[in-house]
């Protein structure tokens, strides 16, 4: 549940160390930084705006040498250990680059935590909408909603058909117990971000890991947070233009996008979850979508993915995001997010876990 590079919402303008810079954004440790690293983006005064709209990861638009570039950095204060990796996300979109899946252009990584606080990278802007909202979804007609959702599964299969090898990502994860390995870690999130009383969260946690089955497609280049949401998509005509978000992204086993996307689709975008939730409110059937089962048809007819029952995978989903959501919640307790939405986003977690104990015992 992470920031894209380009949101329709105004973006905002703070005032910070740098001058007149975003909050989270030094303007001018940032220029001197550019001015010797890249000093053809340092030929004039940067102007960056906080793109608003995202949950997690912080992004700017920034404005530099002429160019319109995307910086991407992780969020102020508390972050949860290898869930906001800057040089991983940059390291898979300039692998992908020469495939068909379209990712924005790789500029500039910056490994170096005192620039601005954290490491961060720069990307140039992708022309394109990322859809989030029903405000924004209700202006499609349904046959644009169902080429969206089309070109969607179209680009996953693009992706789960991409040789790590071919790329120079064979080395970019470890396939093997990676199902079993994603309980572990997210069960170390959550225990790094308790601060009230989570039901079931727990019998959730243990379920998953007693009943992980092993991975029958292990070794592909999973996306880790694909959704609607993450990628930049044009209406006329209808095109992926840009898949964002990748810090998360490994080599594992491809259901798992395939459990999480069906998570954001049917369970938050479904009909039992009331409108205008914070994570999904413009995705799934409940915004004229088209299902999850026609999502996934589409998908086993561009790959040669065995797909399967999908139950634990959607549990896994919901036990992912209610920790993301749930980390979410404590940095906005916290007073460490910038922008709006995130004083609902808690209400998530007890819905998805609830999602996650159905799916998991059905497994």
């Amino acid at each position: 549940m992470t920031d894209p590079a380009t949101r329709h919402p105004t973006p905002e303008r703070h005032r910070g160390t740098g001058g007149d810079s975003p909050a989270g954004l030094d303007l001018g440790r940032l220029s001197h930084y550019l001015a010797e690293h890249r000093p053809d983006l340092a030929t004039a005064p940067l102007r960056a705006e906080l793109i608003t709209g995202g949950r997690s990861n912080l992004t700017y638009l920034l404005r530099a040498g002429g160019q319109e570039l995307v910086l991407r950095r992780p969020p102020l204060g508390h972050v949860l250990a290898t869930a906001h990796d800057m040089a991983r996300e940059f390291r898979v979109i300039s692998a992908l680059a020469p495939t068909d899946v379209p990712v924005p252009d790789a500029v500039l990584l910056c490994s170096d935590p005192d620039v601005l606080g954290a490491p961060f990278y720069l990307m140039r802007r992708v022309p394109g909408e990322v859809f989030r909202s029903r405000q924004q979804t209700d202006g499609l007609t349904a046959e644009q909603r169902h080429g969206l959702a089309m070109a969607m599964m179209d680009t996953l299969a693009a992706l789960h058909t991409v040789e790590p090898e071919a790329v120079g990502l064979a080395d970019f994860g470890r396939p093997d117990g990676y199902l079993a390995r994603q309980v572990r870690r997210w069960a170390g999130q959550l225990d790094r971000s308790r601060s009230r009383p989570m039901p079931g969260i727990d019998e959730l946690r243990d379920l998953l890991a007693a009943t992980a089955p092993e991975g029958r497609n292990a070794g592909r280049i999973v996306h880790g947070d694909y959704r609607l949401d993450n990628l930049l998509a044009t209406v006329d005509p209808v095109t992926v233009a840009g898949v964002l978000d990748w810090e998360m992204a490994t080599l594992g086993d491809p259901l798992a996008d395939l459990g999480l996307l069906l998570t954001y689709w049917e369970v938050l975008g479904g009909r039992d979850i009331a409108d205008g939730n914070p994570v999904a409110d413009g995705l799934g059937p409940r915004a004229g979508f088209p299902t999850g089962t026609e999502l996934i048809d589409r998908y086993v007819d561009r790959s040669a993915v065995d797909v399967g029952p999908l139950h634990w995978h959607i549990a896994l989903g919901c036990f992912k995001l209610a920790v993301i959501c749930e980390g979410i919640h404590y940095r906005y307790t916290l007073g460490q997010t910038l922008g709006e939405g995130f004083d609902t986003i808690g209400d998530m977690v007890a819905p998805l876990v609830a999602h996650g104990l159905n799916a998991v015992r059905e497994s």
